[in-house]
């Protein structure tokens, strides 16, 4: 997995920063899909148009840890317009690149702060749309469901937790996630799995 990822990435999937849940966040936004086993869960505290704090809870490969740790640093301390203008690239460029195959990992992670910002407004009473614009989410036709052989795509089930990565035709499940879900990963299957919890502010 390592040779895959620059060191940056691997920083982020080893030590996420800003994990956890805010229990009194004023924005939650959730992306993705089970399908293709990457979700992501953003929290926000937002005071005077400034983001003071924000945590996530991500399920997912390597690449979706590292992209919503990285996300989450480069929006903490700014101002929601600040927010509004990251990009999957920017994610990107901040870790330093990311494999073709894991590009959909970063974009996640910007419409998760999105998703996050847009329920935001909503609770201020203000339709989200026309500033954050509208998210589409689709994975069925992602560059990572496209490498799953079509007789283990039943694993990728309705159920969180049988949702799993593939790379080069390894199945990687490291599921540095910060308690989510709250179920073990399946065993017994013949695919690596791992559950850890972890992460720094």
């Amino acid at each position: 997995m390592a040779g895959m990822y620059s060191a940056k990435v691997m920083e982020h999937f080893a030590h996420p920063h800003n994990v956890g849940e805010i229990p009194d966040a004023n924005g939650v936004g959730e992306v993705g899909n089970a399908k293709c086993g990457d979700i992501m869960r953003m929290y926000l505290k937002i005071e005077n148009n400034v983001i003071v704090d924000v945590k996530f809870l991500t399920f997912g490969c390597g690449a979706a840890i590292a992209t919503s740790s990285m996300a989450t640093d480069l929006i903490k301390g700014k101002t929601i317009d600040d927010a509004l203008k990251l990009t999957n690239k920017a994610v990107v460029e901040a870790l330093e690149g990311l494999p073709p195959i894991k590009v959909h990992c970063s974009v996640l992670a910007e419409q998760a702060v999105k998703s996050a910002l847009s329920d935001y407004y909503r609770r201020q009473g203000v339709d989200p749309e026309p500033i954050v614009g509208k998210l589409e989410e689709d994975c069925d036709h992602c560059e990572l469901r496209q490498l799953i052989p079509e007789n283990e795509k039943s694993l990728c089930g309705s159920d969180p937790a049988q949702a799993f990565c593939w790379v080069r035709g390894i199945t990687l499940r490291p599921g540095r996630l910060s308690a989510w879900p709250p179920r073990p990963y399946p065993t017994g299957s013949g695919h690596r799995y791992s559950r850890r919890r972890g992460g720094q502010d």
